[in-house]
């Protein structure tokens, strides 16, 4: 058998029974992403002041930006699952966001005086933050792996780095709950090195777990 008529029959029987197993491991990666803020918000709990500093926008942002990652990110995970559907995947999502995080980045660097940069980029919690991120990214990372070798995926690193990218950004998320540093400079920079860390991580688990 062609290995186009191979991926037409896997992308028929994907549009079978096979459906309901699709949505399940669609809810099965949405519940492992919520494990890293379920367990920021019971176990290390939220910054005190979250309901005041919340409708400050660059604390918005920093809420945001991985939210919206782990969102976009996570649905073109999913989609490269069926073969049929990974035409239609499209990354400019990710490179909007990506774009406005690089902005905020640079108002912050642009607006801060030299002698604070130090300061701005090291915060308080540095240490913390590198370690929680990955961290905390590789449980959601592990459970996907196992539910898109469900799959069929044409593009096995594409799929294992929109996983990582996901997980990071859903750390990140949740540990953005628990921050206190509301410095651009900080987070942006180190909540990008970790979710880095964990879309690498996705982009390895693609190329030996994923291949088919």
């Amino acid at each position: 058998m062609k290995t186009d008529d191979l991926i037409a029959s896997l992308a028929l029987e994907a549009d079978r029974p096979r459906g309901l197993h699709r949505t399940r491991g669609a809810l099965l990666c949405l519940c492992a992403l919520a494990v890293p803020v379920v367990y920021f918000v019971n176990w290390m709990g939220m910054r005190s002041d979250w309901p005041q500093v919340l409708g400050a926008p660059v604390t918005l942002l920093k809420q945001g930006i991985p939210l919206a990652l782990t969102l976009v990110a996570g649905a073109g995970a999913l989609r490269l699952m069926r073969p049929a559907q990974a035409r239609a995947l499209s990354l400019w999502p990710l490179a909007v966001v990506a774009a406005i995080a690089a902005t905020l980045w640079l108002w912050a660097l642009l607006r801060t005086p030299e002698a604070a940069l130090g300061a701005a980029f090291s915060g308080q919690t540095l240490a913390k933050c590198l370690t929680a991120v990955p961290v905390f990214a590789l449980f959601p990372l592990v459970t996907g792996v196992a539910v898109l070798r469900r799959g069929a995926s044409t593009r096995p690193m594409l799929s294992g780095a929109l996983l990582g990218l996901a997980c990071g950004a859903a750390a990140a998320t949740g540990y953005a709950l628990h921050c206190t540093e509301d410095n651009p400079l900080f987070f942006i920079t180190w909540y990008g090195a970790g979710i880095a860390v964990s879309t690498a991580l996705g982009t390895l688990a693609g190329r030996f777990f994923l291949r088919w």
